[in-house]
């Protein structure tokens, strides 16, 4: 289970991350991109966890995310990601810019959604998985 909940998580980290750049490259800057692009950021932070940790349950998961998430954001209050990413635009795509509290927000739901959708799979794969099924 461990292989494959890696494998899977993985696909969809890449999926994730095509998303984001998408919503970040082509499409016009908006309140509704901008809250797209946050979610996609949460959601590809809770899969490298996932993708880095694969047996930790969802809620620990989801916590490290959560956690990054929010130390990201806060670290945008120094300016160094903003100054950083006039040198380097790349770093733009992990660190941000500018700090945001409505980032904040999308992140937590975001993660209390992906740990939610996670573990109700995990539950149903060992349901299924139950001897006498």
């Amino acid at each position: 289970m461990t292989r494959t909940r890696r494998l899977v998580a993985a696909l969809l980290l890449v999926v994730t991350v095509a998303a984001g750049l998408l919503v970040h490259g082509v499409l016009p800057d908006t309140a509704a991109t901008d809250i797209a692009g946050d979610a996609l950021y949460a959601v590809a932070a809770y899969l490298a966890v996932v993708l880095i940790a694969p047996r930790l349950p969802p809620l620990a998961a989801g916590g490290i995310a959560a956690a990054w998430c929010v130390a990201v954001e806060l670290f945008q209050l120094t300016g160094l990601p903003l100054v950083w990413g006039a040198t380097f635009p790349p770093v733009m795509l992990v660190l941000g810019t500018v700090f945001d509290a409505r980032d904040l927000l999308v992140y937590v739901a975001t993660i209390i959604l992906a740990t939610a959708v996670d573990a109700g799979i995990r539950r149903v794969r060992r349901a299924a998985e139950a001897p006498g099924r």
